[in-house]
């Protein structure tokens, strides 16, 4: 697969130009760029600029609203409701963490729901934020039908992501960013995009059977990790950020890259809190619970035992003195967008 190579700052400039033109002003441009970006330096890749297209288009059907009037609504000193009104994602996200954050610095906690907003990137990026403010984080979204519930033949859960952020008394945050799911959804578009195969046992095609085929498994239905249990965790997640946020859930959040329907009124939800709020020395208990965890024996071939977010820490550092890696299924997206 032939690919090119970017530096950063030009490929953030010419993402900015790129949502600018479909008509995203200038502040909200760079937003969206730079979660874009942070994607492709952590190694999402399906998250990153192999997305850039899909929102474009969204906009350009108008089930995106490029000039969207949010609108922040105080329950409490904690807690707030963001109506998005259908603005891009990365937008609606940034605002719910920061007034989740700034809710949490004044008394303790913020907790932030989010309607009418769409598919925001990777939750770690916004879980990071909120750990440099010495927070930890919960956050919640639901997503396109993707996941058959426990004992159902139709998949109406969407993967569904699961993040929990929390300082470590070092530079690297702990940031566990998972879907409900075996393979995220973004991956096997990839895969489909550049003509490979998935990994066994992570979906069934159409007709229920196993496939390691991209395209078939966006045709079918993706398995949910540990069986039922892993269907549970789908549904709570879509009672969090559907249900309770007044966004849509039970699988009538539309898929971004195939439904222009309408719309996709996905729902988040943004949860921070001070380390302090029952002890006074949560660093130190911290660090003592990692060393401990990674002192234990390892089993052969294993080096180091990893915390959840060091591997991404590890690849971003990496890769920010790099140029960024395009294939050339994006560069031709790229090209389309400019022109």
């Amino acid at each position: 697969m032939e690919k090119v190579k970017l530096k950063t700052n030009i490929l953030k400039r010419e993402i900015i130009n790129i949502f600018k033109k479909f008509g995203l002003s200038n502040d909200h441009a760079i937003i969206s760029a730079n979660a874009l970006i942070n994607a492709e330096l952590v190694g999402a890749y399906g998250h990153g600029l192999s997305r850039l297209k899909m929102y474009c288009d969204r906009i350009k059907k108008k089930v995106i609203n490029p000039k969207p009037k949010i609108k922040i609504k105080k329950i409490s000193q904690s807690i707030s409701q963001v109506d998005a009104n259908n603005s891009i994602g990365f937008v609606a996200a940034d605002i719910a963490i920061k007034t989740a954050i700034k809710n949490a610095k004044k008394t303790g906690i913020g907790m932030v729901a989010v309607k009418n907003s769409g598919h925001y990137g990777l939750s770690g990026y916004y879980a990071e934020q909120a750990v440099k403010k010495n927070l930890i984080t919960m956050i919640y979204t639901n997503a396109p039908p993707a996941v058959a519930p426990h004992g159902a033949l139709k998949s109406l859960f969407g993967t569904n992501p699961i993040c929990f952020g929390t300082p470590t008394g070092s530079k690297i945050p702990f940031i566990l960013d998972t879907s409900i799911s075996m393979i995220n959804r973004g991956k096997i578009r990839v895969a489909a995009r550049n003509n490979q195969k998935i990994p066994e046992g992570v979906a069934l095609d159409k007709f229920g059977k196993p496939t390691i085929d991209a395209k078939k498994a966006l045709e079918g239905v993706q398995l949910p990790i540990a069986g039922f249990r892993g269907s549970g965790l789908a549904w709570m997640v879509d009672i969090l950020s559907g249900v309770l946020t007044g966004g849509n859930h039970a699988g009538k959040v539309k898929d971004p890259f195939d439904d222009f329907s309408g719309p996709q009124n996905i729902g988040h939800l943004f949860i921070t809190f001070k380390t302090n709020l029952f002890v006074n020395n949560f660093n130190n208990r911290i660090k003592n619970n990692i060393k401990t965890i990674k002192r234990l024996p390892k089993i052969k071939g294993i080096k180091e035992i990893m915390y959840p977010g060091q591997n991404k820490y590890r690849r971003f550092k990496m890769n920010k003195k790099k140029e960024i890696n395009i294939p050339e299924v994006v560069k031709k997206d790229l090209r389309i967008l400019k022109n």
